[in-house]
C-alpha cells in the first residue's frame, strides 16, 4: 500500500495542532473585542460580527479537537483510521454558521422595519473592524496553507470561517461609514439604515459560503467519489509498461486520507516477484494522482490465447489427471467399475 491510515507523520500532526490552536486564540481575542465595542456603540453590524466570531471560536475548538482525534492511528474498531472526524467537524461548523445567520437576519429586519437603534460610529468601532480584517487575513492564509499541505478538511473549514470574516467585516466597515456620513449630513439620514443592511449582507455571504461548505463536508461522509480522479488513476496506471488494463477503480476520502481500490490486468505468466514489483510501481503512479493514498490492488491474469483449432473455452480447460510416478512405477487412479487389485 502506498499509504497507511494507521501511520501518522508527527511533524504534520504537530503543524495541524499548532494552526488550530492559534485559531482558537485569535477567535477568542476578536470575539471579546467585537462584543465590547458592539455593546458600547450599539452597532448591530459589529454585534453580528461578534456573534460570528463567537461561533468561529466554537468552530476553532471543534477543529482542534477533530485534528487531535483524526491523528489517532487506525485500530480494530476503525481500520480505516479516524479521518472522517474532520469531515464531521466541518459539517458542524457549517450548522453553526447557518444558525448565526438566522439570528442576524431576524435582528436586522426588526431594526429596519420596527425598532431602529442609534449606532455610534466611533473611532473604536472602525479600529476593531480594521484589526479584525488584519487578523482574519493572516489566519485564513495560514489555515489554507496548512489545509492544502496536509489535505485537512477541518483546517480548510476553519480557514473558510476566517475568510468569511474578511468579507463580512469589510461590509460592516462600509455600514459604519454610512452612519458616520449620515451624522454629518442630515440630508443623508437614510444612511443610518446602512448598519442593519450591512448585517443582512453579512448574513447573505455567510449563508452562501455555508451551503457550499456543507456540500463539501457531506460528500466524503457519503463516500462520494472525487470528480475525475478515477479517470486520472486509470490513465496513470495504464500508461505503465506491463499493465494491460485498469478497471473497477474506486476512490473515496476520509478526512486527510484517501483510499483507492483498483483491479489491474497483467501478464499471468510472470513470477510472483515480478508481479509484486509491478504493483509497487502502480502504487507509486497512483500516489502521483492522489497524494498519500492508501492503495489496494487486485491483479488479474490476462486471458491466454486458445491453441489453433480450439475455442476459447478449451484454453481454460484443466487437463485430466496425469499419471503419477511412485517409486519408479506408473500409478493410475482406478477406472470406474474396476476394483482395486483385480
Amino acid at each position: 500500500m502506498a499509504g497507511d491510515p494507521g501511520h501518522h507523520d508527527p511533524t504534520a500532526d504537530r503543524e495541524k495542532r499548532s494552526a488550530a490552536s492559534s485559531s482558537v486564540v485569535a477567535a477568542l481575542g476578536l470575539t471579546g473585542a467585537k462584543l465590547l465595542v458592539g455593546l458600547l456603540t450599539g452597532s448591530l453590524g459589529i454585534l453580528a460580527e461578534a456573534a460570528h466570531s463567537g461561533l468561529d471560536l466554537v468552530a476553532a475548538l471543534a477543529t482542534l479537537l477533530a485534528v487531535r482525534i483524526a491523528a489517532r492511528p487506525a485500530d480494530a474498531d476503525h481500520p480505516y483510521g479516524h479521518g472522517k472526524v474532520e469531515n464531521l467537524s466541518a459539517l458542524f461548523q457549517t450548522l453553526l454558521l447557518l444558525g448565526t445567520c438566522v439570528w442576524i437576519i431576524r435582528e436586522a429586519v426588526e431594526r429596519l422595519l420596527h425598532s431602529p437603534v442609534r449606532v455610534d460610529a466611533t473611532f473604536w468601532a472602525f479600529a476593531v473592524m480594521a484589526l479584525s480584517i488584519a487578523v482574519d487575513v493572516s489566519r485564513s492564509r495560514l489555515l489554507y496553507r496548512m489545509a492544502r499541505k496536509h489535505q485537512s478538511p477541518a483546517l480548510e473549514a476553519d480557514g473558510l470561517h476566517f475568510r468569511t470574516d474578511i468579507w463580512s467585516s469589510s461590509v460592516v466597515l462600509l455600514g459604519l461609514a454610512g452612519v458616520a456620513i449620515a451624522d454629518r449630513h442630515p440630508r443623508l439620514a437614510f444612511l443610518h439604515h446602512a448598519d442593519p443592511v450591512a448585517a443582512l449582507i453579512v448574513a447573505g455571504i455567510v449563508v452562501l459560503v455555508s451551503v457550499r461548505l456543507a456540500v463539501r463536508s457531506i460528500q466524503p461522509l457519503l463516500d462520494t467519489a472525487p470528480a475525475g480522479v478515477a479517470e486520472k488513476v486509470v490513465a496513470a496506471v495504464e500508461a505503465l509498461p506491463g499493465v494491460i488494463d485498469c478497471h473497477q477503480v474506486r476512490v473515496r476520502r476520509s478526512g486527510p486520507h484517501a483510499f483507492v481500490d483498483a483491479h489491474v490486468t497483467v501478464d499471468g505468466g510472470q513470477t510472483l516477484e515480478q508481479a509484486h514489483r509491478l504493483t509497487e510501481e502502480i502504487e507509486v503512479a497512483v500516489g502521483r494522482v492522489v497524494p498519500r493514498a492508501d492503495v489496494t490492488l487486485h491483479p488479474e491474469p490476462a486471458p491466454r490465447a486458445a491453441p489453433d483449432g480450439l475455442g476459447p473455452e478449451a484454453a481454460r480447460t484443466v487437463p485430466e489427471a496425469v499419471p503419477r510416478q511412485t517409486g519408479g512405477a506408473s500409478a493410475e487412479a482406478p477406472l470406474p467399475g474396476r476394483e482395486s487389485g483385480a
